[in-house]
């Protein structure tokens, strides 16, 4: 054990006080990730703040959801393969492999600066190019998860 690592935990607790004596929660003196009702992108900041690293974006649970849902129907078809989740400090981005070995065929990423905007979710090509972007993800993947009908002649 370090002589730095006593300090560090010190420096933790004392944030984690003043988290909890801040908190708009109306009294509340629980942390976020420490609520039964947190939201997982609240968890996920409060547990990146208390390692010391810095915010990062992060898809919630319901955009998690219908993202995996296309991925889902997409991998019984035996389409794609793999995926990938990649959360920074400015976007968080899921990208969907073929082959575990190639590039992403798709990328769909959240940038929250761009929601007020062009809309938080885009869809990216393998090439780089914008397939779909908006406000409303389902509406935006729907450009990779395309039904088939049956068309009567």
């Amino acid at each position: 054990m370090s002589e730095s690592e006593p300090i560090q935990l010190k420096a933790v607790r004392e944030e984690r006080k003043a988290q909890a004596v801040s908190s708009p929660a109306g009294g509340s003196h629980m942390l976020a990730g420490q609520s039964a009702l947190a939201s997982p992108a609240a968890t996920a900041s409060a547990a990146a703040d208390a390692n010391g690293s810095a915010n990062q974006v992060c898809f919630t649970r319901l955009e998690l959801n219908q993202i995996l849902n296309v991925y889902g129907r997409k991998v019984a078809l035996g389409d794609w393969r793999d995926y990938a989740m990649d959360f920074a400090r400015d976007r968080a981005v899921f990208s969907i492999y073929r082959r575990s070995s190639e590039v992403p065929l798709y990328r769909v990423e959240k940038h929250p600066k761009l929601a007020r905007k062009q809309g938080a979710f885009c869809v990216i090509g393998a090439g780089g190019q914008v397939l779909k972007r908006g406000h409303d993800l389902r509406r935006v993947l729907s450009v990779i998860d395309k039904s088939l009908s049956l068309v009567d002649h």
